[in-house]
């Protein structure tokens, strides 16, 4: 990853939507993923948190990422294989991300959840609020934003598991796994 231009603090929706097109290589994905036309088609989850959390840590450098996370919903086409066409697309197109598409559409079967009518319902069933963030561009190519929740705990460092996620072992789980309180140690996590 690219280092972060230099962003002091990020307060609301829209000095979000700026810091990121302030980020030519957060541009250039969100370009790339819109080129796939999509239908609600976005990068969420990892790539945006960890994005926000460094900023507000003042870090120089982007924490490294797993992978980007894509989504869209498509319900007339539930083949996984179809995913993995449009990863390789994306590879071919910026060849050192990770890329990771995913169908919200079909994503309930494997969470044994009922169907999700959206991506931003599929979002509602992640772990986190503050990891249930997403940004796409529109079709004039402005940036939009994707948060069931809102920006408040993810610009607040809040860690708050979701009311539609109900294991609070996996929910504590991640945090200790990913080591987000080491490597943003301003964060604090609600226990309630």
């Amino acid at each position: 990853m690219l280092p972060t231009k230099k962003i002091s603090r990020i307060t609301d929706s829209e000095g979000f939507k700026a810091a990121i097109g302030k980020q030519a290589e957060m541009v250039a994905d969100l370009k790339a993923v819109a080129s796939l036309g999509l239908p609600q088609g976005c990068i969420a989850a990892g790539y945006f948190r960890n994005f926000v959390w460094d900023v507000m840590h003042g870090y120089a450098d982007r924490t490294p990422l797993h992978d980007v996370d894509v989504l869209y919903f498509d319900p007339e086409c539930l083949d996984e294989g179809m995913e993995k066409k449009l990863d390789a697309r994306l590879k071919g197109l910026i060849p050192n991300r990770d890329w990771s598409v995913k169908n919200q559409a079909r994503m309930h079967l494997k969470n044994g959840e009922p169907p999700y009518r959206s991506v931003e319902d599929a979002m509602l069933y992640w772990p986190e609020t503050a990891t249930a963030v997403g940004a796409r561009l529109n079709e004039v190519g402005d940036i939009d934003i994707v948060a069931p929740f809102d920006l408040d705990d993810l610009l607040g460092l809040l860690v708050r598991q979701s009311p539609y996620f109900l294991d609070r072992s996996i929910f504590e789980h991640r945090i200790r796994e990913k080591e987000w309180l080491r490597i943003w140690p301003q964060l604090t996590v609600v226990t309630t």
